[in-house]
């Protein structure tokens, strides 16, 4: 649940809610790992209650980063444009978020969609501290966690650039190659056993992770290619 709010919500009212709406059999409120939001479990049917807190403020200037000056992002550029549009709409006293979210009903821009490649493509693999160099590097050291931390941001930025092909808004973290394989018309060749070969191989084949990253990476740019969306020299450098 997104409560978008112009100033704090006191601590107090925020337990007086729980409170007020059955009482919570374990809370963690003021959680900030994250940015802002309160998580309890709720007393009369246990379902696990997820708030988070965003400035009203801050998601305006997202939107006109996004849709009006088409800025893209390392990764997740179209999350909260994802976000407002498929909100549902439960409490809305002054019609704010539905202005938003009427403002974010438009196709997607096609410069948006080249500037979110122009950016997340040459972090891939083509420049020198790339994702896939700095994991060549990690697993030459035999470094798990470095090798998992560049993984996971090379998966991030792979996304974007497979969604903003297909011109669809990104859905955040979760379930990335289901919500891939069933809307995206342009996809790659055998990206879900490609990832799978990526994100589960067992540890005496680390060494053969940069050749995995290849293929999958290779795959992908055929279909930029394919499709005459692999970035120029000029939009890589506007972008980077």
């Amino acid at each position: 649940m997104y409560v978008c709010t112009r100033d704090s919500i006191p601590l107090g009212v925020r337990r007086s809610l729980i409170e007020r709406t059955g009482g919570a059999t374990q809370a963690n409120l003021d959680l900030n790992y994250w940015g802002p939001g309160d998580e309890w479990l709720h007393a009369p049917t246990g379902l696990e209650v997820d708030v988070v807190y965003f400035d009203t403020v801050w998601m305006e200037d997202q939107t006109v980063r996004v849709l009006e000056k088409h800025q893209a992002s390392l990764g997740y550029t179209t999350c909260v444009w994802h976000t407002i549009r498929h909100s549902v709409i439960l409490f809305d006293p002054r019609a704010w978020f539905a202005r938003l979210q009427r403002r974010c009903c438009i196709s997607y821009p096609e410069a948006l969609r080249r500037n979110i490649i122009a950016l997340n493509h040459p972090v891939l693999r083509t420049i020198i501290p790339s994702y896939a160099n700095q994991i060549s590097k990690a697993v030459k050291r035999r470094d798990l966690v470095s090798i998992n931390h560049r993984v996971a941001a090379l998966f991030a930025s792979y996304f974007d650039v497979l969604f903003a092909m297909n011109r669809l808004l990104h859905p955040g973290e979760k379930r990335q190659i289901e919500f891939a394989l069933h809307n995206c018309r342009m996809l790659p060749t055998h990206m879900e056993s490609d990832m799978a070969s990526i994100l589960m191989p067992a540890m005496a084949e680390i060494s053969t992770l940069p050749d995995r990253l290849k293929r999958l990476l290779d795959r992908l740019d055929e279909t930029l290619e394919k499709e005459g969306l692999q970035p120029t020299e000029s939009e890589q450098k506007r972008q980077g």
